[in-house]
Order: structure tokens, then sequence, then C-alpha cells
């Protein structure tokens, strides 16, 4: 039987590559995988000193369990043109960064100690996607994902596809489809197949004898089995065991029954009609890029399904890491994942690579219930026919399942996918020149297909660079990105031929210096690089039921000279509330319901508190002083939510908040912790820009500088495990606050 165990640790890494590194063994930094080649500052840096070789050595020790067998090593991921060597010797080379290889290490292994030396390259290669133009965003150096050690026997399972079908009907079946690696070597054989639910409980089986390169098994006849939703994903194991003259191999593989269907009338999920709200996700956090292992993988996940109530991601612009999709599958959040590329294509060796980037993102992939269109097209590229045929019919060819779309800005495209998929600016198009202004949230469908027949059509990115947003920016600029969201999300919900919205972005990411603000930061997320909230985090909140959560935010800091000419109105309240009670000091209460009139399609409108509600005498109680603001949130007419904002904010204390208590000493494991400047009321002080200085005893480190700086009231940072189990202390100070003690724990388990 296989065996696959983690190859992470014991790894040497050098900066900077020579040929002396394939043969021999040299003194450098040991480190643990997933590892950035180089560690930046938060801002203000210069993107090209990863973009260069650097080298990576282990050694691996013979193994009894090696003898007769197939040994490899699986790259999860490596940025970029990776060429590894064993014993000196080119056992593979892989040049793209987002997708997985395997390096065969069989014939070149020696009894006693082998050197895997791996070199990596971070320049911009214009031969490989998503080089050869300008991309906004950075492509960090390093083998930034997992490796693994793999042995099997000289005849295994190379790869399962699964097919669930009848899906909406009382009974389903299943296809099973596995193909066999040296199937010529394993003489008489049987694959057997076993269907088991999330308790381990055996469903239904299937047995064949073995024959040939790939083997289809079919089950039929399912009943009771229950269909993965974003509310219920419900997940089964299929258990596939090979048994051969030339070999034994077991794989399992974790899948779920549904049904996804985009139509020209809407997206369709197991049969119902769903209008999907998500966002795009770049792979990047503060100072080590893309080096983050499971545990950060998975946060992500949870913030966009469970504060952020999003049911769709896209991963822009390449395929991410698998315990991200892991995740996504686990809880519900759909995904729209496409091929690595942003505007450029390249000559015919490039898109070559391209195409082979759509069969290994696919085969990776085909298993994941919470996959629902594959993106086959370079983002925001021009047409291209030939290439896009090809890369449609591949996907077709690999995945008849999933539907393929091709992410365009613009208008009049040829459409070879299934899914016209569109990244729709429209909204702050007022500030371009001539024709091209204009200020509607969504342009009609057949506006911007310029086809005549009714087609699948989806908007994959709005906002973002059309209005960037700091998270501590003047509270008017952060009412008007507040607008232009759920303007965008009430027209994509007031429009049955839009199967909804993907905003553009989920958090604020590093970039190269022809984008951004200047300080290699593109400001465009509704959270911050540490996944804190601006403003515009909320209207997506907002917009689920409260039974999932009571949602109330205003969009203020409660300042009386913080906007222009100065006041608060008019104040939007993101709010999944029937109603809010509005309380000025003492003397001044109104109850009001949300906007409607403006936002009419939002399944949740925001409360609009402006000049409508007030008589003239009673914004005359505004007078010349200044009083604190209370607010009710009711359901049904039962206060569910309060929140009181002063109007003498004082700062009172540091909140230093993590996402977890224990992490594992056992893998490189990471965990963030958010730094708050609160008042005597609870609310952040958006204009403290003290420094905060960190502390750590015990196994773990700070990731990035130990002194840091509050920028919107709130800073945060990743305290990353050393390899040894034990109490981790945290002290977190300020010179202005009582310092605050965290007490955490790596475990070995």
């Amino acid at each position: 039987m296989r065996s696959l165990t983690a190859f992470n640790d014991g790894w040497v890494f050098h900066d900077g590559f020579d040929d002396e590194l394939m043969t021999e063994p040299r003194p450098g930094q040991a480190v643990r995988l997933p590892h950035s080649a180089v560690e930046l500052p938060l801002a203000y840096f210069d993107e090209t000193v990863y973009q260069r070789p650097f080298g990576y050595q282990k050694v691996l020790a013979w193994s009894d369990a090696f003898e007769g067998r197939e040994v490899s090593l699986v790259f999860d991921g490596a940025m970029a043109d990776a060429v590894v060597y064993l014993n000196g010797e080119k056992v593979a080379a892989h040049l793209d960064g987002y997708t997985p290889f395997e390096a065969r290490l069989t014939e070149h292994l020696r009894r006693g100690g082998n050197l895997v030396t791996v070199r990596i390259d971070g320049s911009e290669n214009p031969g490989i996607p998503p080089f050869g133009g300008q991309i906004d965003y950075l492509t960090y150096a390093g083998i930034y994902r997992d490796v693994w050690l793999k042995v099997v026997d000289r005849v295994s399972i190379e790869r399962i596809k699964i097919e669930a079908r009848d899906v909406l009907a009382d009974t389903r079946s299943l296809s099973v489809r596995c193909e066999i690696r040296n199937a010529g070597d394993a003489g008489r054989g049987t694959l057997a197949t076993r269907l088991r639910d999330a308790d381990g409980r055996e469903i239904a089986r299937a047995d064949a004898p073995l024959a040939g390169d790939a083997v289809t098994l079919q089950m039929a006849g399912l009943a009771g089995v229950a269909l993965w939703d974003i509310d219920n994903p419900a997940l089964y194991d299929v258990e596939v065991v090979l048994d051969s003259l030339g070999g034994s191999d077991r794989l399992v593989t974790r899948f779920g029954f549904r049904s996804a269907e985009f139509t020209p009338d809407g997206f369709r999920l197991n049969g119902r009609p769903l209008k999907i709200r998500g966002l795009n996700r770049h792979q990047a956090w503060p100072h080590v890029g893309y080096a983050m292992g499971r545990r950060a993988q998975e946060r992500d996940a949870e913030i966009l399904k469970h504060e952020l109530k999003c049911n769709l991601v896209r991963t822009s612009h390449y395929p991410q890491s698998p315990w991200f999709l892991d995740h996504c599958d686990r809880i519900g959040l759909l995904v729209f994942e496409e091929i690595p590329g942003w505007q450029h294509i390249g000559d015919a060796a490039w898109q070559r690579e391209a195409i082979a980037n759509v069969r290994r993102m696919i085969e990776r992939d085909w298993n994941h219930p919470s996959i629902v269109i594959w993106g086959v097209r370079i983002n925001e590229s021009q047409d291209s026919h030939d290439f896009y045929v090809e890369t449609n019919r591949l996907a077709r060819a690999l995945d008849p399942t999933r539907p393929t779309g091709g992410v365009r800005y613009i208008t009049d495209s040829e459409l070879l996918e299934d899914v016209y998929t569109m990244n729709d600016f429209g909204l702050g198009s007022e500030e371009l020149p001539g024709a091209n202004r204009g200020r509607v949230p969504l342009r009609p469908r057949a506006e911007v297909t310029g086809l005549s027949r009714p087609v699948p059509y989806l908007i994959t990115e709005f906002n973002g660079h059309m209005f960037p947003t700091k998270r501590g920016d003047h509270e008017q600029r952060q009412a008007e990105h507040v607008t232009r969201y759920l303007q965008v999300l009430n027209a994509a919900y007031g429009d049955p031929e839009i199967a909804g919205c993907i905003g553009w972005c989920m958090f604020d990411y590093n970039t190269h210096k022809d984008f951004g603000s200047g300080d290699r930061i593109c400001h465009h997320g509704v959270l911050d690089m540490y996944r804190e909230p601006k403003f515009a985090a909320w209207v997506y909140a907002s917009q689920a039921d409260p039974a999932d959560g009571i949602v109330m935010k205003p969009v203020t800091y409660w300042a009386r000279g913080e906007r222009n000419i100065g006041g608060a109105l008019p104040l939007i309240v993101l709010t999944n509330c029937d109603e809010v009670e509005f309380r000025y000091g003492s003397a001044l209460v109104k109850r009001i319901a949300p906007d409607r009139e403006a936002y009419p399609h939002l399944p949740h409108a925001p409360v609009v508190i402006d000049h409508r509600h007030f008589s003239p005498d009673e914004l005359g109680l505004w007078g010349e002083s200044w009083a604190g603001l209370t607010l009710r949130g009711l359901i049904g007419g039962e206060v569910v939510a309060e929140l009181r904002m002063v109007a003498d904010p004082v700062a009172t204390r540091l909140e230093v908040v993590a996402d977890d208590h224990r992490l594992l000493a056992s893998e490189k494991d990471a965990v963030r912790v958010i730094v708050r400047a609160l008042d005597q009321a609870g609310s952040l002080l958006p204009f403290l820009h003290d420094p905060v200085t960190v502390r750590v005893t015990g196994p773990a480190r700070v990731i990035g500088p130990e002194v840091l700086t509050l920028t919107g009231g709130t800073t945060g940072f990743c305290l990353e495990t050393l390899g040894a189990a034990g109490p981790i202390g945290l002290e977190v100070s300020s010179p202005r606050f009582a310092s605050v003690h965290l007490a955490l724990e790596a475990v070995a388990g």
C-alpha cells in the first residue's frame, strides 16, 4: 500500500544557486516548508529582490521501504521554473508556479544518504504564464506549498475521477474512473470501490477486473444520499483498492453529490435558484507572500463564508492551495477556479504551457464539489480564437460535468465558453473621459455580450481599482465605498439575467510598482491585508439571514468634524434588522426602516438616516455641542442588537485577539493575531497611529517586525511555530496602554 508523508522539515535554504548545490550539501539557513525565499516589508519595497534563482537542499535517507518500490516527491507548488536534482541527476522540471508536479526518484536512489536539490527562479520568465506583460500582483519566490514523500508499488493508482449522475432523481448513480500507473506490469488484478458516508458506513460497492490503463466502475440505485449544498455540505468518501500481481494500492477521495447549473435565467444549485454573492481572493499574506500553510488557508475560507457571508470565491488568478479548496468543500463555499494569467497572451510555447495548466488544474481538482466552473481564459485578455477553442475543448473533454467561463473586460467578446463571465467596472467610469463616462452599477447583459440570444452571464469583478479605499480613510470616502458595493449588489439581485457578482476583492494585497498606491499595496479589498474589515465588509455580512447572525454596523467614526462641512448625515447603517432605533443624546429618538426606495432588491437593504427623517426643529437639536449615538436593531419589534458610540472618545485599552490559542508544533503552523485600540465604549480609534511592540517567549516567532504601527486603529501579525512543543507567551504593549498578555501553546499532535 502507498505511503504519503510530509517532507517539509529539514531543508536548507540558499540565497542564490550554483551548480555545486546539485552534488554537495552546503551550510545554509535551516527552514521548514512552506517557505518564502525573501520576507518583504509590509509596504514600500523593491519587488525585484526575489526575482532571481534560489536553492533548497535536503538529505533523504535510504529506507528499506524503498526497496523494489516507486519513490517520488510531490510538490504542491513552487514559484517558479523549478528543477529537481537527486544526487546531481536532474529528475524533474516544472515551469508553472501554481500547479503540482511529481519528481520520480526511484532509479537514482542510493543506499545511505541522498541529496535532494531544488532550484527555483523567482524571475518573471516571459515564457511562463502569467508573465510576459504586466501583472497586478506579486509572485513570491519559494517552495511555498507542501512537499510530500510518496512511496507506492510498481503498479499503483494514478488518479481517480468521480462523477455523480442523476443527482436530482430519487436514486442516484456514481461513476468512478481509475487511472492506473504501469498497468502493463500488473498481470492479473482487481479494483474494488467502496462508497462511505462521513461516519465511515459503507453505502455501496463495485468491483471490476483490472484491464488496461483506466477502469471505470459504476454504482447505481443509490438512495438516501444527501446532496452537497452551501447550507449542508454533505461529503462522502470513495475508497479504491487495487490488488494485482504487480502491486497493491489504496486511495481515498472525498466528494459530494450536487448539481450546479448556469442558465440564461441565473444560477441553480441542486435545482434551486441561488444568486451568487462572492469575492475574489489572492493567496497572499504580509511579509511571506504565498508561504502560509493549512491553518491560514482554511481561515481565509472561513472568513469568506462565516464572517463575510459569501457563497462563492473566485481563485484570482490561478489555482490555489489544496488546503483552501478542501475547506471550501467542508464548509459549503462555492469556487470559481481559473488558470494562471493576467491580460497578456504569449507566443505559441506560452500558450501550450497555459493549455497544460488547464489539464493540471482540472486533473488536480475535478473531485471538489465546491468548484462549479472552470476559468479557461487568461483573465482580462483579448479574444484569441484558436487558443481559447483549445482551452475549452480540453476542459470539456477532461470534465464534462462543469461549465467553462472566461473572464474578460471587453464587450462584444467572442463567446467560446459556456458562461459569459465579465469584469464590469462601469460604476466609477464617470471619472473616465468622453464616451466611457457613466454611472450605471451594472450594464445589461445584451449590451455587454453583443449577442441577440440569451446566455448564462456572471459578473466576476466590480469596484476594486475604480475606488481604492484604505481601511482608515476619511469617513466620506468609506461611505462612498460602501454605497458602490450596495448599488452593484442591488443591481445584481434585481436582474434575473445575472447569475450573481463577485467583488474585487476580499483583501488588500501587495503589488508591482505599476499598480496600487505607490506603497506596493492595492487597497482594493473589503478587508485590509490582515483580514481586518473595512466598512464595506459589512455590506456583504449584512445580507445574511438574521438566523445566521445579527448585523448592525453604522458607517461612521461618529465625529462632528470628520465629514466635509460637519455632521454625520447621511448615516448608513448596514443591517439585517427590520428597523433601527436611532438615539442622539437623550432628546432625539427615531425608528427607521431599511431604505427600500434606493435598494429594492437587496435581501437586506441598509437603514439610511438622513434629512428625510427629521423636522427642521429636530435637526436644530444637533446644535453646537456633540452628543453620543445609540443604535438598537429590532426584529419583530424586539431589540436584538445595541451599539453605543461616544461623543468624547478616549484611548482606553488595547484589545488583542488570536484566531486560536493552540498551534501545531509538528508542522509549520501560524495563527493570526489582531491588535485594536479602543475607546471607552469599545469602538476603534481610527486615527490613532501609536507604535505597538510584540514580545514572544517559547517556541514561536513573529512573522515580520516586532514593532508595529496602528493604522486605522488596528494592526496585525502572524505567530509561527518553530518545531518544538511548549507554552508560548505573548505580550503586546504600547506607551499609551496597559500591556496585554496572552497564553498560547504549541502542541505536538
